[in-house]
């Protein structure tokens, strides 16, 4: 059981640090600028609603897809872990990583057309990306029923604490001010890091056959 617990925690620190909604909330209020409380709300529950669609389909559906094209869990964790390692990286440099932020040039194809912000760029990439996807199949890969339950119930999580922040966002920004954001954007980069550096050694050590030191 607790082997369980730590197993959660892993996943949804995980999720958290990829997905990171707290820095993702001044990205959602430049997106539903001019918005009344109700449509801001209704913006923010549809693209995580649809956030939590897209890595359910792929947690369920990881193994089938690994299968299709041949793909190991250790060929995946390294590859997995390099890129959580590069996402890391950039946030740690207080930058935003192209493979999990739309461009300049997305975000105002978004504000121009509002209906299409719901799917593009908030539910993808910023909620669910490349690297939040990678982190779901990965999570949810394992031997028994469990790790994708895990994998699916944190996430679910992690979409309700979202949704909070985002449709209190502007009081939440005002609150912790923007010196504290970044801040918290490094250190949530440097857990990343660590976290793929993990997924890294995991999968060496699975694809050469080497036991755990």
């Amino acid at each position: 059981m607790e082997n369980l617990w730590i197993h959660a925690l892993t996943v949804f620190m995980g999720f958290f640090a990829i997905m990171n909604p707290i820095a993702s909330v001044p990205i959602f209020l430049s997106l539903t600028e001019g918005d009344d409380e109700k449509t801001t709300a209704m913006v923010a529950s549809r693209a995580l609603l649809l956030a939590f669609l897209i890595v359910t389909i792929f947690s369920v559906a990881g193994k089938l897809i690994f299968d299709l094209f041949g793909i190991t869990l250790p060929a995946f964790q390294i590859t997995g872990g390099l890129l959580f390692f590069l996402i890391g990286f950039h946030m740690l440099q207080g930058d935003q990583s192209s493979v999990q932020h739309p461009s300049e040039k997305d975000k105002k194809k978004s504000l121009e057309a509002a209906l299409s912000v719901t799917v593009s760029p908030l539910a993808m990439p910023i909620l669910a990306g490349p690297g939040t996807i990678a982190t779901a199949m990965n999570f949810s890969t394992g031997e028994n029923f469990m790790d994708m339950a895990v994998t699916i119930a944190m996430f679910g999580l992690l979409c309700i604490i979202t949704y909070v922040l985002f449709v209190s966002g502007e009081k939440f920004v005002t609150y912790i001010g923007a010196s504290a954001l970044g801040v918290i954007t490094r250190m949530m980069g440097l857990i990343l890091a660590v976290i793929g550096s993990q997924m890294v050694i995991t999968g060496v050590r699975g694809a050469f056959g080497l036991a755990a030191g």
